[in-house]
């Protein structure tokens, strides 16, 4: 791989166009021989010529099925460079594709085929039974790796159809023709399709740049699930636009071992991998980075993998402040951001050269913000989705008369912009006396308090006091286990262990000290299990399904209250 150039990208009007199609034939010429998609070891790498090139090959192969201007194409792949490859041809055909989540049940899957209407699926053997499952009205199966399916993507990019115009076809697109969809994966009921467009994710794009600029040369890495706006937006939309290398890491655990080999320029990740490094830091003997000599901070950050970066940033979820002063520390300061499929992705970032922790930054250009007299943040901008597919009423609900959107959070503004989350309109708990306050920040102070505590629920809205209900963290349960010389290194075992409970009850006491007298956690429930992302009670991003949380474990809680 090249490294980064020290300058800006050259091609200034990288955004100004009108659809992410001439975006990417921009680049692709701009940027022909430089590698566009790889696989960690260059076991894959294909250049932006390369990929061009398959994507004209797939584009005619998707019209020979019968894909046509505002037709939708599922995807389900996990994160590897085809996914980029049958996506973008898609779009230069006017297509919509949409990518599903890999940890979706065949119900779930067949919700969101019948919502989005495809007749076609491009997926991988592994998720060939979902697939078929899931698909009834599926005509077409394309695996990219084999399997029996109706045929292979080699089989695909070899069909032809008389008279098919490339050209014509990808200049036909629109700045108002929908570029994809992102299901949201919600906390409670069926996700809804949120219809983004060309334009909104251009709009976007030209906000976000005029607060981080791309370069060229730009590395990163694709591991966090298409189906989410962020992968799209960061690892698939800006390259189109600016060039660069991306690297694509199918198993997301794996990332953060990929990162010395990538060596990003710019990066981002949720919260809980930020807080994996730091506990794997500290574990290490890495607890206070500022007392460390500047040489070996350069050692950890060469370490990591990000002696490199220009700029991080975490987003999807709240991010303890602990861990935000940990790494601005080490030197590698990182952009807390907050946004939403329905906004494009980002909407407000703290600047690089102005970072206040504890926020999440200032509205980025395009974007109006408010703030309602019931304290819900709204936000208006040419970057908002069109609409949520097929259910103009949640649309109706969720952008008002005027264009605002109702975000569902509750947040404040100070006097030089700067934007403060508290919580979600609907989970602020208000406990018996009457005392509102914030689960989230609540559970950051307490899985702050100890890298074992994975996962934590606070319980408290109409009740006398706060319970919690705690998961261990798996990664950090082994490295325990290996320590302490256990033989058995899982969650659910060491949720047992006499050692491990006293550790969180010390670590309890320690984050009560940090919180008012009524945010304290009286009792609490160390659970014997695992919460894996698409499952019971997360999201695939990780966000708390708080509602199905307090159902399935509602004994437990009530027992909690019990004791007390």
């Amino acid at each position: 791989m090249t490294a980064t150039d020290a300058t800006p990208t050259t091609d200034a009007d990288a955004l100004d166009v009108p659809t992410l199609c001439a975006a990417f034939q921009s680049t692709a010429v701009l940027h022909a021989d430089e590698v566009a998609l790889r696989t960690p070891g260059g076991t894959q790498e294909i250049t932006w010529r390369e990929y061009a090139d398959r994507v004209r090959r797939v584009a005619e192969g998707l019209a020979s099925l019968g894909v046509a201007h505002g037709d939708t194409v599922g995807i389900m792949l996990t994160n590897r460079p085809e996914f980029a490859i049958v996506d973008t041809a898609a779009l230069h055909l006017g297509a919509v594709p949409f990518s599903i989540y890999n940890t979706s049940s065949p119900e779930q899957a067949s919700y969101l085929f019948g919502n989005a209407g495809n007749k076609v699926v491009i997926t991988e053997e592994a998720f060939l039974p979902l697939v078929k499952a899931a698909g009834a009205d599926i005509e077409t199966i394309v695996t990219v790796d084999g399997g029996d399916a109706t045929m292979t993507l080699a089989e695909l990019e070899g069909r032809t159809v008389d008279g098919f115009d490339f050209e014509a076809s990808w200049r036909k697109v629109a700045s108002e023709d929908v570029l994809t969809l992102i299901y949201t994966s919600g906390t409670t009921g069926p996700p809804k399709g949120v219809e983004l467009t060309h334009g909104s994710m251009l709009a976007q794009l030209r906000g976000v740049q005029a607060v981080i600029p791309a370069r060229r040369g730009e590395r990163t890495t694709s591991y966090l699930p298409a189906a989410h706006v962020a992968d799209r937006w960061a690892g698939h939309y800006s390259p189109m636009a600016f060039g660069g290398t991306v690297t694509y890491v199918a198993d997301p655990k794996a990332v953060v071992g990929a990162l010395p080999e990538v060596r990003p320029t710019a990066w981002g990740s949720v919260p809980r991998v930020w807080e994996k490094i730091k506990a794997a830091l500290e574990a290490k003997g890495v607890t206070d980075p500022g007392a460390l000599p500047e040489e070996h901070r350069v050692a950890v950050r060469q370490l990591l993998g990000l002696d490199d970066v220009r700029f991080t940033v975490s987003g999807a979820a709240p991010i303890a402040p602990e861990v935000l002063e940990f790494f601005a520390a080490l030197g590698v300061p990182i952009c807390e951001l907050w946004g939403m499929s329905e906004i494009s992705c980002c909407g407000i970032i703290n600047p690089p050269d102005d970072i206040r922790i504890g926020t999440v930054g200032k509205p980025i250009p395009g974007l109006e913000v408010r703030i309602a007299d019931d304290g819900e943040l709204l936000v208006r901008g040419p970057q908002l989705m069109r609409g949520y597919r097929n259910q103009p009423e949640k649309t109706a609900e969720a952008i008002d008369a005027d264009g605002w959107l109702h975000t569902g959070d509750v947040a404040t503004i100070d006097e030089d912009g700067y934007v403060t989350i508290v919580d979600r309109k609907k989970e602020l708990i208000i406990n018996a006396g009457g005392k509102n306050m914030s689960p989230s920040n609540i559970e950051q102070v307490v899985k702050a308090s100890h890298a074992l505590i994975g996962q934590a629920v606070v319980v408290g809205d109409r009740r006398p006091y706060n319970v919690a209900l705690l998961v261990l963290d798996p990664d950090v349960c082994a490295a325990y286990a290996d320590q302490a010389g256990l033989a058995d290194g899982s969650a659910p075992a060491l949720a047992r262990d006499a050692g491990v409970k006293q550790q969180i009850a010390e670590a309890i006491e320690a984050a009560n000290a940090r919180l008012s007298r009524i945010e304290q956690i009286k009792r609490y429930r160390i659970l014997e299990s695992d919460w894996l992302p698409g499952g019971d009670e997360l999201t695939p991003t990780m966000k708390l399904k708080r509602r199905p949380i307090a159902d399935k474990y509602a004994a437990v809680i009530e027992e909690l209250y019990a004791e007390g």
